[in-house]
């Protein structure tokens, strides 16, 4: 008989340096597994991950332990008719004409404001995490909420404690704390300019959402506060790692860097890929409202599911070839990439899915086409195999490149 491997633990030192073959190991062998130490049991397999994004007996009743503390109450907690008038109220300015009208330029110029500086440094030479990809989507949601530029580090700071808050899964005192004063100091940075905007409305975020109404029903100054502190939070997590990854992905393969650079619509392509491949968020949790059967088993009305999008994505029966990254794969259409109706789990599925995808596809596809024009022969600096990093989100911490200087 073959030997079963022990389970895997993703808050062992091997997990963290690399959580692909434990995620192998995991689909294979233990598909549901009760985790002790997070309290929680482990969903690996792509049909199970779907599963739990889609049905609603799979709740996000969680969050008002693991995101409340930090955030407020937000959107994501929000379930039925409730949900979908919030939602309702926020989705216009993340797609279609105001998207493309109002926010688009937003999005140009502050891509072209950071990458400026890289080209006079004169040097050749840049690290495209913490040059561009780490401040770019940050800079664009503080623009585009009406906010005063100068406040944009101040921002990162809050966003670095609420993605290190919610990485924190061993449970460290110091960054906990630091996540949960947060809450209160963007509490009191934006309340009183929410307050404002309702009174002096303009063109810009902030004041599209003080204005919104369906039925009769706004959301109140909290609830803004709360959406906007998730927006930085899950809106630059994902599109910080997701600019990072996909030039990480393609200047490890010239090949498909090349393609890129000759036919810029590979870039919806290359980030769909990235997205599946080395997905920002590696792990979503819900909570059942009754028990469930999965692949692997039951799981009881009332447990925590950590639903591991970095193993769904790698799944090979889903998947044809997984390990490998494929701008050019046939199994995952670059159409419905940024929709409810994705082959791959990084923005999760269903009523739930994100509401900032196509925001985040702008920014990206924005973001790669202005760097590939000002970089034309940008590549990885000589001797540099860049490393990701994270457990709860995952991605490149430096990404050293060199070109030629203007």
């Amino acid at each position: 008989m073959p030997t079963v491997r022990e389970a895997p633990d993703i808050l062992s030192p091997e997990f963290a340096a690399d959580p692909y073959p434990s995620y192998a190991v995991l689909r294979e062998s233990y598909p549901l597994l009760w985790h002790e130490a997070t309290g929680a049991y482990l969903v690996s397999r792509y049909e199970d991950v779907q599963l739990a994004f889609r049905d609603e007996r799979f709740t996000t009743r969680n969050y008002d332990w693991q995101l409340e503390p930090v955030h407020g109450r937000t959107l994501v907690q929000l379930s039925g008719r409730e949900h979908a008038v919030r939602r309702a109220m926020v989705a216009p300015a993340f797609r279609g004409r105001m998207l493309e009208e109002r926010f688009l330029p937003v999005i140009e110029e502050n891509a072209r404001a950071l990458i400026a500086p890289i080209r006079a440094a004169g040097t050749g030479t840049a690290d495209l995490v913490a040059d561009f990809a780490t401040h770019f989507p940050i800079n664009v949601i503080v623009d585009m909420l009406g906010l005063d530029k100068a406040e944009q580090p101040r921002f990162h700071s809050w966003y670095s404690s609420i993605v290190a808050y919610f990485g924190n899964l061993a449970q460290d005192p110091e960054v906990a704390a630091a996540g949960l004063r947060t809450r209160e100091e963007l509490a009191a940075y934006m309340i009183p300019v929410i307050r404002d905007r309702r009174a002096h409305p303009g063109d810009d975020l902030l004041s599209s959402l003080c204005a919104a109404e369906i039925d009769g029903v706004r959301m109140s100054d909290e609830e803004i506060k709360a959406f906007i502190s998730i927006l930085f939070a899950a809106g630059g997590e994902t599109t910080d790692k997701a600019i990072s990854g996909l030039f990480g992905n393609l200047l490890a393969r010239p090949a498909q860097l090349a393609a890129v650079r000759e036919d810029r619509s590979l870039i919806g392509q290359a980030l769909a890929e990235t997205l599946r491949f080395t997905p920002p968020v590696q792990m979503i949790m819900r909570e059942t409202a009754e028990d469930v059967e999965l692949s692997g088993g039951v799981v009881p009305a009332g447990a925590t599911v950590n639903c591991l999008i970095g193993a769904g994505n790698r799944d090979g029966s889903r998947f044809a070839d997984p390990d490998t990254f494929d701008l050019f794969r046939t199994d995952l259409p670059a159409r419905t990439a940024f929709s409810a109706a994705a082959d791959h789990l990084a923005f999760a599925l269903g009523r739930h899915f994100c509401v900032g995808a196509l925001l985040a596809k702008a920014e990206v596809e924005t973001g790669v086409n202005q760097l590939l024009d000002a970089l034309p022969d940008l590549a990885l600096r000589d001797g540099e195999v860049p490393a990701h990093e994270g457990v709860f989100t995952r991605g490149l911490t430096t990404l050293p490149v060199r070109f030629t200087p203007a």
